[in-house]
């Protein structure tokens, strides 16, 4: 028994040798506008583990992290090996223990993770400890962003009516939140009424590469984040459920397998007239004929050089849509310009460029990394698109749309063939294929400027050329972030969007994820009386039938530009490439080429976006207005459960701890439940 106790002690004296020996050689310095920062260094851990120079990116974040981490329990030196091993053949059954730096959460799936918090600060009081101790061990930002709905529309007035609703609706969610916001630290709360949570993470909360002082050091490494929404893989994080995400918020590991990891190359350039959005139509397309569920999707290729960072944020938005854990670019000369124009500080871009250059992590002209599979996509080939009727993969060319509807009908075996128009004369155009809803929404489109100056140009042309919306669509303009406001403002496109009916009904994530609100109830008593089968047109990222609203069958993905187009058309069943949008006073037709803008006219736009734009929408973007800051609150350290509350309750899984945990008492009279081979 004492050699083997003297053998145990022996193993664990030679395991934390290694990890000392793994830290302290890796360990480098670097010196970034005479301010010195400390790093794990990946190209010196190559030096005693085997070289990684063509380890896909996203693969060389995951190693750093477990580098940075190693601690001979959690994270051994023979997974950072199994990580250098990956290499070889593109794939591992290894589990990792993965640290992601911060959480992001919205305030539907991120509110019971606050009120765990609280329930342990009221049993730390309960056995009287130190109350303030408990507080998230890593950063915590909430954005209140998936309560407002469009209850009102159409109208200058709507922003104001349904930002008051939602306050109304949401008084005790609101006011726990707000206690919280000063109760804990590390916690952070972005008031309602300001953007969608991943837009904000993209133009301000977001840092790329990360510091943090380490008692008399500076230490760096990259920004990496989960969230308990799934397109947090828009920038630098995973989606992942509540549980998770409040492990992560308690220091805790997320166990995950190495990943493989999917190359998909991008070459050429986008044709003109082709948006953002039609391209991640034809990735998502792609990406799910693949099958990439649990696995990492990096792009490379030299096709990224003309490729926007607003492009690249919409595509990696919809890696749940095509399946995957994360959607990922590496960081260039791209990203650099945009932390620029977003108004990251010069010493935070220098830092990034310095950083991710000495790690291995900088995009050059020609990178070809090893990957698990690989795919290719020439921009060039990308066509103006929808996805519809009710699956974001099913991508369908402009022309086609009324096909792909008439064969939906065909499918429907609720369709009993005995529709009627609508019976009153300003529905009269009402039919099957009618679009009611025609939605700008969503962070997947909304945080990019080149779409939405597109909308705001084609709404300005088609005002100009006289086109009115149909009176049975219900539009919305529902921006990520007050950013959005701003340079359209600028631009002098906001008036034109309004004269059509898109004005501003909130910031918040509203018609994409279901919070369309009513439709007018002479549309509704339509639809029901003709059995019809109606559309919703949204620059969304999902489009199940019955998501947007229970009345709406067919639901397509479109650019913010196609929203206002088909606002004018009105009706799926229009082919928008041959059919005229209206006619002109001289009674020619107007047609979608007439008012669609030029690349050339969308840059010209593009112009008015500005620095200080995003300076100012976020100088003080945890404050809130006038009626978040108008809610009582307690400035106590625990929460005041309220009794009769059916929405926030104190959780009872605290009830019986004690100071001192009672020892196991083992089980008596157990029996199997099964057995299992």
């Amino acid at each position: 028994m004492a050699l083997l106790f003297k053998s145990i002690n022996f193993i664990t004296l030679c395991r934390g040798h290694n990890v000392i020996r793994t830290r302290k050689n890796s360990l480098a310095k670097l010196v970034v506008q005479k301010k010195d920062y400390c790093y794990y260094s990946l190209p010196k851990m190559a030096s005693f583990l085997g070289d990684i120079d063509r380890l896909p990116k996203s693969m060389k974040v995951l190693l750093e992290n477990l580098l940075r981490h190693i601690d001979g329990k959690s994270v051994k030196e023979n997974d950072l090996q199994a990580m250098v091993d990956w290499l070889s053949t593109g794939h591992s059954d290894r589990e990792i223990a993965y640290r992601p730096v911060r959480v992001l959460m919205q305030d539907f799936t991120g509110v019971p993770a606050i009120v765990d918090l609280a329930a342990m600060r009221e049993a730390v009081k309960r056995l009287v400890g130190e109350v303030k101790r408990v507080n998230p061990l890593s950063a915590v930002d909430l954005v209140i962003d998936h309560s407002v709905t469009v209850d009102n529309f159409g109208d200058e007035n709507a922003f104001g009516e349904n930002v008051r609703m939602e306050m109304a609706r949401n008084c005790e969610r609101y006011a726990f939140l707000r206690w919280g916001q000063q109760a804990f630290n590390r916690f952070r709360v972005v008031p309602p009424g300001t953007g969608i949570c991943h837009q904000v993470n993209l133009e301000y909360l977001g840092k790329t590469v990360w510091h943090e002082q380490q008692g008399d050091q500076c230490f760096v490494y990259p920004d990496t984040l989960v969230g308990t929404d799934s397109h947090t893989t828009m920038i630098n994080g995973l989606g992942v459920g509540g549980i998770e995400a409040e492990a992560a918020m308690l220091g805790q590991p997320i166990s995950m397998l190495i990943p493989d990891v999917v190359g998909f190359k991008l070459t050429g350039k986008l044709n003109e007239g082709i948006t953002a959005t039609d391209l991640v139509l034809r990735v998502t397309e792609m990406l799910r004929k693949q099958g990439v569920v649990g696995k990492f999707v990096e792009f490379y290729g030299d096709g990224l050089a003309d490729l926007p960072l607003a492009d690249r944020a919409t595509i990696a938005n919809m890696s749940p849509e095509f399946g995957a854990t994360c959607g990922f670019f590496p960081v260039d000369e791209v990203t650099l310009n945009y932390l620029r124009l977003s108004g990251r500080s010069d010493q935070q871009i220098a830092l990034v460029e310095a950083y991710t250059k000495a790690q291995g992590l900088w995009r050059y002209p020609g990178d070809e990394p090893v990957f698990t599979c690989q795919l290719a996509l020439d921009l060039a080939t990308v066509v103006t698109s929808l996805a519809g009727p009710k699956r974001p993969q099913d991508r369908v060319v402009l022309s086609q749309v009324p096909q792909a509807f008439t064969a939906f009908k065909a499918l429907d075996i609720h369709n009993k063939n005995n529709h009627k128009n609508a019976p009153d004369d300003e529905n009269s155009g009402l039919s099957d294929g009618a679009v009611v809803i025609a939605a700008i929404t969503s962070c997947t489109n909304t945080s990019n400027p080149s779409v939405m100056m597109a909308a705001g140009l084609l709404a300005k042309k088609a005002v100009e050329k006289g086109l009115k919306t149909k009176p049975w669509v219900k539009t919305s303009l529902a921006p990520g972030s007050k950013v959005v406001t701003e340079y359209l403002n600028a631009a002098g496109l906001t008036a034109s969007l309004d004269q059509l009916g898109f004005n501003l009904v909130g910031y918040g994530c509203t018609t994409c994820i279901g919070n369309s609100g009513a439709l007018p109830k002479a549309v509704e008593t339509a639809i029901a009386a003709g059995d019809l089968t109606v559309s919703a047109v949204l620059s969304g990222n999902r489009n199940f039938e019955g998501r947007i609203h229970p009345l709406i069958k067919t639901n397509w993905l479109a650019s913010p530009p196609l929203v206002v187009a088909y606002a004018l058309a009105g009706n799926i069943q229009i082919n928008l490439t041959d059919d005229p949008l209206g006619q002109d006073q001289q009674g020619k037709g107007i047609y979608l080429k007439d008012i669609w803008p030029s690349t050339q006219e969308i840059a010209t736009a593009l112009e008015a976006v500005k620095t200080e734009m995003f300076l100012k929408e976020y100088a003080e973007v945890f404050n809130g207005d006038e009626s978040w800051q108008a809610i009582p609150i307690e400035s106590s350290l625990t929460y005041h459960w309220q009794e009769k509350s059916t929405y926030i309750c104190q959780p009872p899984f605290f009830d019986d701890m004690k100071l001192i945990p009672e020892k196991n008492r083992g089980y008596k009279r157990s029996t199997h439940f099964g057995y299992f081979c």
